[in-house]
């Protein structure tokens, strides 16, 4: 998300307002947990349902079609070119009841909404994510397990930016243990943050190669807290935009402290040896990291999902996408080298380039393919294991909300979809930043409300066919009285129970079909040689 506007008033403004005394963080809906005879039996309901036979309306991997998680948006839940005003179209509200009240819902299998300690385990052991084919799976650490012990992993996560800026004050710092504690009640177990601040205030890279220590240990503190609440971090490098440095500070530093003068665009940052040195370096010094918290060094934490090499990669000044695909190639391969475990992508926003003229009519305008990037080509670059997509219609279409938003998410999903299945070699591929704002012309919560249950929609269609749809982040999660940073796409679960309701049921349906095939694959698929427990099974 473009964040120069909100992120500059923040960093001129917030600086007494952030060191105000917060209330003390409050739990958002836990409900009393299942215990273990009650988990054992519904596991082996689930268990027995698959040896049964193939024919139940509920039964995981028996076809195409077999995986019925109760899901029930209508293709056409607004009316054509409908815009919204006032409380909304009453097909938005029936969409969304819809899909709230669908037949499978977390009722029918004996949960309650904040039981998800439970489906994943409160024994379970804190494993790095990896891939396998178009899948994100959960693989065992220890030589004694068996391959069939391998678990899918499938997101549903969200985006709150500043963590580490908060972590670094006391009297902000409770709002980061909040966040997570709410989005862990909801069934979230991914969020994606920045792991870079450079210059500026609370900068953690002051200049080229200096950091912060009090700033890291804050960072620091951001990961152990993630892993109390089992929550996994995709840990963003740098910035595309001005805000929190960026690739502008960075040719800021080179006239500075390299003497730089030729330097004549923030594009700079891409091709000067210099600055990507320093790039190189930053990355260098974050992944070798030593948590002052845990004592676990930061590429070998499993509580971070993913690397990022680039918040919006751009590179205007070269719109053949040439410039852009050697420094992905370049930094994806020095990642690697020195963190060949984690999983590692872009952070482009999915448009379409030159070199895909087939695509570039799904582009929401004209402008997306001069930005230099190609979402084919650099997801083809080597050490990339999972593909990003952006999607913000209301910043690319129109700032007034309509049907044609509806539209274009959909289209601009099962497009990209599409490409990461047959284009891209079967690549996971999570949409990684979603959302509308209020300040849009027209909003209402209807409308917000059926904007993600139809991203959620998409990825329960993808995934209960074995697809490459492999999971969303929301833009974005705040706990209360953070309102300051709110940029309008925000939102507060405890104020908005209708959206919160969305995506613990959303989680639900995740965790239960994760569960489900596992347990299937353990007993079913055992016997398969290097068997993964798959979303489509059905050649067993």
């Amino acid at each position: 998300m473009y964040l120069a506007s909100k992120c500059s008033w923040f960093n001129n403004n917030c600086v007494n307002m952030i060191n105000t005394q917060r209330e003390k963080p409050k739990l958002l809906g836990y409900k009393t947990k299942m215990s273990s005879i009650h988990l054992l039996v519904i596991m082996s309901i689930f268990w027995l349902s698959f040896v049964v036979g193939k024919s139940s309306s509920n039964s995981v991997c028996a076809d195409d079609n077999s995986v019925d998680i109760g899901l029930s948006v209508p293709d056409g839940v607004v009316a054509p070119d409908q815009h919204f005003g006032g409380g909304g179209p009453a097909s938005v509200e029936s969409s969304t009841t819809n899909y709230l009240s669908s037949t499978s819902s977390s009722d029918e299998y004996g949960l309650e909404d904040g039981d998800f300690d439970d489906l994943l385990g409160s024994e379970q052991e804190w494993e790095m994510v990896s891939r396998k084919g178009n899948q994100f799976v959960i693989l065992p650490t220890s030589m004694s397990k068996q391959q069939d012990t391998v678990r899918p992993f499938y997101v549903n996560g969200f985006n709150t930016y500043w963590l580490m800026l908060f972590a670094a004050d006391d009297s902000t710092k409770g709002k980061v243990s909040q966040i997570f504690q709410e989005a862990s009640s909801v069934g979230l177990t991914v969020c994606r943050t920045w792991a870079f601040n450079d210059g500026g205030w609370r900068a953690l890279q002051k200049s080229p190669g200096v950091y912060d220590e009090d700033i890291f240990k804050a960072l620091d503190f951001v990961l152990s807290e993630a892993k109390k609440y089992k929550i996994r971090l995709v840990m963003s490098l740098v910035n595309n935009w001005e805000s929190y440095g960026g690739k502008s500070q960075y040719v800021k530093w080179g006239k500075e402290f390299a003497g730089l003068t030729n330097l004549t665009s923030d594009d700079d940052f891409f091709t000067h040896p210099t600055l990507r040195t320093y790039y190189k370096n930053h990355v260098k010094t974050l992944l070798n990291r030593v948590n002052t918290f845990t004592n676990v060094t930061y590429k070998n934490d499993p509580t971070i999902f993913a690397w990022e090499l680039m918040n919006e990669a751009r590179c205007s000044s070269d719109p053949s996408g040439d410039t852009l695909q050697a420094w992905i190639q370049e930094m994806a391969m020095h990642v690697k080298s020195i963190d060949p475990n984690h999983l590692l992508e872009i952070g482009v926003e999915g448009f379409y380039g030159p070199l895909t003229p087939d695509r570039v009519q799904l582009n929401p305008n004209k402008v997306a393919q001069q930005v230099g990037t190609d979402f084919i080509r650099n997801h083809q670059a080597l050490g990339i294991d999972f593909a990003s997509v952006h999607m913000y219609a209301d910043s690319w279409i129109s700032p007034s909300v309509s049907n044609a938003h509806i539209k274009f998410v959909t289209s601009w999903m099962k497009s990209h979809i599409e490409d990461a299945e047959k284009k891209l070699g079967g690549m996971p591929v999570i949409f990684s930043e979603f959302g509308v704002s209020v300040r849009d012309s027209g909003y209402n919560a209807s409308f917000r409300d059926t904007l993600i249950s139809t991203v959620y929609k998409t990825i329960l269609d993808s995934t209960k066919k074995g697809g490459s749809g492999a999971g969303s982040l929301l833009w974005q999660i705040f706990p209360e009285d953070t309102e300051y940073m709110n940029d309008g796409y925000a939102i507060v679960l405890s104020k908005s129970p209708a959206t919160s309701n969305i995506i613990s049921l959303h989680s639900t349906r995740l965790m239960l079909f994760n569960s489900r095939c596992s347990w299937r694959c353990r007993w079913v698929c055992s016997k398969k040689k290097n068997a993964l427990p798959s979303v489509d099974v059905d050649d067993q």
